[in-house]
């Protein structure tokens, strides 16, 4: 079927809806490029929940955490032996011990470069404990406390204390 403009009609098949995006991935507000939220993915949603801790704590502790590389990977590698090691905070109420998040202190590489000390945090398994977006914010925001107490010595009270 064809209209007095000669363009084609697109039908709704099967009751399914309108195709494709509906919000742009980006608006221009003020001459910035600022991302619209529906657009993100689940992992780019998590990345900003990762950013918005650590900015939360640099507020405090951006001397000590100068170098300090934030990671997030989907899932936790699992060890050959099923053993973690103690650098892993891990989830132990899942009926074994399921990785939230991971400390690689600073070393040296094969080639004899210096490396930075890494915070990884574990997204699908963070995900799967959260009951909604609050909530998996708070839980990023605890375990990326916990990381940097563990990797300054600290407590994690110390590190981000209760506003009680």
């Amino acid at each position: 079927m064809t209209t007095s403009a000669g363009s084609r009609r697109r039908r709704d098949r099967r009751g399914r809806g309108l195709r494709g995006r509906l919000v742009p991935p980006s608006v221009t507000v003020g001459g910035q490029e600022v991302a619209v939220p529906l657009s993100q993915t689940r992992g780019e949603r998590f990345d900003d929940l990762v950013l918005d801790a650590v900015e939360h704590l640099e507020e405090r502790w951006g001397a000590q955490l100068e170098g300090v590389e934030f990671a997030v990977e989907d899932v936790p590698p699992v060890p050959a032996d099923g053993v973690y090691d103690g650098d892993v905070l891990a989830d132990e109420t899942a009926g074994g011990a399921v990785p939230l998040g991971r400390l690689l202190p600073a070393g040296v590489d094969a080639a004899g470069a210096a490396t930075a000390p890494r915070v990884v945090v574990y997204r699908r398994p963070l995900e799967a404990r959260a009951a909604d977006r609050l909530d998996l914010s708070d839980l990023v925001h605890d375990v990326v406390v916990d990381q940097v107490a563990r990797l300054l010595g600290l407590d994690p009270d110390e590190i981000d204390p209760p506003t009680d």
